[in-house]
């Protein structure tokens, strides 16, 4: 059985939670979580780094120089704290060991560009996605046929956002140039232009579902709500990764999405004016 580490701000969250049943059920039992590492405690009430190592039965490590010699694969988790990552994944992306990294993967671009090189300088396979990429509905749309999209999700821009820029990107398959910010900082949106001229336009509202509405040359829309299960998808594929080696998500989209949330933030400082990206 191959053993898992996960590096964690605070491993009292969603993810760390429910990632090892997920990870036991889509790799058949051939991988589980072993090891983990907290920075701290949970900030908001809930169990202790110790208390939730006893509560899943993991061994808790005091360093993350541990978790990564112990582990023959690493997640790093801090989904909500991408401003964490650079420091939470630096001796795991030197390790050549794979490594996934969760959603949001940089605050920055400047960020992403600084682990993507430290992989890189030390051999390390390694990727990061939106689990939103592997929506079933998304199987169904042919990205030749684009000329629009319009999207919108529920949550923050800082945290959610990377929901609709991941699978934008994997979409639009283009370089993003410019983004405008329309709105207030309560209910965000923006309108992204890339390097062949089409557009996509994103919004953040309370109770609201992932929606995409896919428009074509001739004006026609389709419209995808996101229900299928693509939590359930987007872990085979880690599993899948730790397997092979293969990195199932171009380390240029990535950049692209960072990207495009780092200028969003910038753009919302100003709105209906262009800035680069």
């Amino acid at each position: 059985m191959k053993k898992i580490g996960f590096i964690d701000y605070f491993l009292d969250e969603w993810h760390a939670n429910n990632y090892p049943q997920f990870i036991t059920e889509q790799s058949g039992g051939r991988y589980e979580v072993a090891y983990a590492y907290g920075k701290i405690d949970s900030p908001e009430g809930g169990m202790t780094s110790k208390e939730w190592a006893e509560h899943y039965n993991v061994e808790l490590c005091d360093k993350i120089e541990d978790v990564v010699a112990k582990s023959d694969c690493i997640v790093v988790l801090a989904p909500d704290n991408p401003e964490t990552h650079e420091e939470l994944t630096d001796l795991a992306l030197k390790s050549g060991k794979p490594v996934f990294i969760d959603k949001t993967f940089s605050a920055t671009k400047a960020a992403a560009q600084n682990m993507f090189d430290n992989a890189d300088a030390h051999g390390t396979k390694c990727y990061t996605t939106s689990a939103l990429r592997y929506a079933e509905e998304f199987k169904a749309i042919d990205k030749r046929k684009i000329s629009k999209i319009y999207t919108s999700c529920p949550g923050t821009y800082s945290d959610y956002s990377v929901h609709q820029l991941d699978p934008i990107v994997m979409l639009m398959d283009a370089k993003p140039v410019r983004i405008m910010a329309l709105g207030d900082q309560k209910h965000p949106a923006h309108i992204i232009e890339f390097a062949d001229g089409r557009f996509v336009q994103t919004c953040h509202c309370n109770n609201t579902d992932f929606t995409y509405r896919i428009v074509d040359a001739d004006n026609n829309a389709d419209i995808y709500t996101i229900t299928s299960d693509f939590f359930a998808v987007a872990i085979k594929e880690m599993v899948n990764f730790f397997d092979t080696g293969i990195v199932p998500v171009p380390h240029e989209q990535t950049m692209n999405a960072m990207a495009i949330r780092d200028a969003g933030i910038k753009a919302m400082e100003k709105p209906f004016t262009w800035v680069e990206i």
